[in-house]
């Protein structure tokens, strides 16, 4: 007698494609009289085994193994379905096993009762599987919460120095006037002492010399006498208290240029905070890359060798340009990878759509379904030939989709900056994340792009 074992095994001989086939069969609505047909919903993930499984408990063994026959023969593989006659022992009745009364009342209820128990767990597993994803999205928006609170912390306690080192300056700054202003009225005060003291000897000694009855004496000391005491003259001279006023609106100026300096900073970095929850593992295709390419075991971390390898020139792969693609494709939703790239003096970056042309001469646009930066000549930076501003040279590159709002965009992970900007994309099929370490240039491009991990909580 054929066994769960035994439809198993011949399961286990078909192909990906033809399995795929077999299991489309038995969700069309005509399986079999009296049964209904095996729901997409149970099929889609099963495995062989697990498709065993499901034809067994609705249309118990004999009805797996009639449709099994049948399946096999739509597929074209009668080789298996010889060896499952050869397996039971109810070989010659099972050509006729359309005559067997499966589709009893009591059969047909049994196989009801089996699709509400099939449609009951399928319930119980969706509602377990909307638990687990509720909890995963409760922990992170704690955890998004905590981060906040974190950032917030931050962003305070930066506006606060900020706020309390302009007041030291301000402070600095005014003290600074106060003891030049001090120092000066010194100076003053102890000049217009001594000259206080000149003149007061002075009258002391006309005041001595007015009583002298001394002609001959009276006459001689009168004309030293006489004169005024050389003084500076006071009346071009004012003294005139410093301003503060004017201190105060610099440092106010000074300081609303520093909060909003420091706002922008932070704002970066929220924003770069916000799209690295999106990161995705990437990983290189090495079937797409060019074979001048050396990828890292981990397909990791790429660049350009010294010897053009013997690989098979398959569609996929580029040639001759010095490009490889990530192995994974996104075409819904949002996702974000990061790549370092310091050391190197040439690369590009990015996401391209899957049909972009591979072979001969490329030119990298949106057009042409690449939305790239590059960097070139070690301190050039272009997007579609169009020259980007950069602060200072790029370390790591962070880059992030928006699938529905056709949205690429690329980040200095390091100082948290936008570097550019892709708005309006028009995404219709799949992308892929994009690298080209460039040619080594005599071993000064030698250094290879690397793929990061994102360092979200920080």
């Amino acid at each position: 007698m054929t066994t769960h074992e035994d439809l198993w095994k011949t399961l286990e001989d078909l192909t990906h494609e033809q399995f795929k086939g077999f299991k489309w069969f038995l969700q069309q609505p005509n399986i079999h009289e009296g049964f209904s047909a095996i729901s997409v919903a149970q099929l889609e993930k099963a495995d062989r085994q697990d498709t065993v499984d499901l034809m067994v408990q609705r249309f118990y063994l004999h009805g797996a193994l009639d449709l099994t026959m049948k399946n096999l023969e739509k597929i074209s593989r009668n080789d298996l379905v010889q060896g499952l006659l050869h397996t039971s022992s109810r070989g010659k009745d099972l050509k006729n096993f359309g005559s067997v009364p499966l589709n009893t009342d009591y059969e047909r209820k049994k196989a009801k009762l089996g699709e509400t128990k099939d449609e009951i767990k399928l319930m119980i597993q969706e509602r377990k599987k909307m638990i687990r994803e509720i909890n995963r999205s409760a922990e992170f928006s704690s955890k998004s919460a905590d981060r906040h609170i974190a950032d917030s912390k931050q962003s305070s306690a930066v506006l606060q120095h900020s706020v309390e080192r302009s007041l030291d300056n301000l402070i600095r700054e005014i003290k600074e006037k106060q003891e030049t202003a001090l120092k000066e009225a010194k100076g003053i005060i102890k000049e217009l002492e001594q000259e206080i003291s000149k003149l007061t000897k002075r009258s002391a000694e006309v005041e001595q010399l007015s009583h002298t009855e001394d002609h001959p004496d009276f006459l001689q000391s009168f004309s030293s006498l006489n004169a005024i005491p050389h003084t500076k003259n006071w009346k071009e001279i004012s003294v005139t208290p410093p301003t503060y006023g004017t201190s105060v609106g610099k440092a106010v100026i000074e300081l609303e240029e520093i909060l909003k300096k420091e706002k922008e900073k932070l704002f970066s970095k929220a924003k770069l905070k916000r799209v690295q929850q999106f990161a995705k593992d990437v990983t290189l295709d090495p079937d797409t890359a060019n074979a001048s390419l050396i990828l890292s075991d981990d397909r990791k971390e790429v660049y350009c060798g010294d010897v053009t390898q013997s690989l098979p020139d398959n569609p996929e792969r580029f040639n001759p340009a010095i490009n490889v693609l990530g192995k994974q494709s996104f075409s819904s939703g949002r996702f974000y990878y990061e790549v370092q790239v310091k050391g190197k003096t040439s690369w590009d970056l990015g996401v391209v759509k899957e049909s972009i042309v591979r072979k001969g001469s490329i030119l990298a646009s949106p057009e042409n379904g690449y939305w790239t930066i590059c960097l070139r000549e070690g301190d050039k930076y272009k997007a579609s030939a169009a020259n980007i501003s950069v602060k200072k040279p790029l370390n790591k590159v962070g880059v992030f989709v928006d699938y529905e709002k056709g949205l690429v965009s690329f980040h200095d992970v390091d100082s948290a900056e936008l570097i550019h900007n892709f708005t309006d994309c028009s995404f219709t099929e799949k992308l892929y994340p994009f690298f080209s370490p460039s040619r080594h240039y005599n071993g000064r491009n030698s250094t290879p792009l690397i793929i990061s991990t994102v360092n979200y909580s920080d």
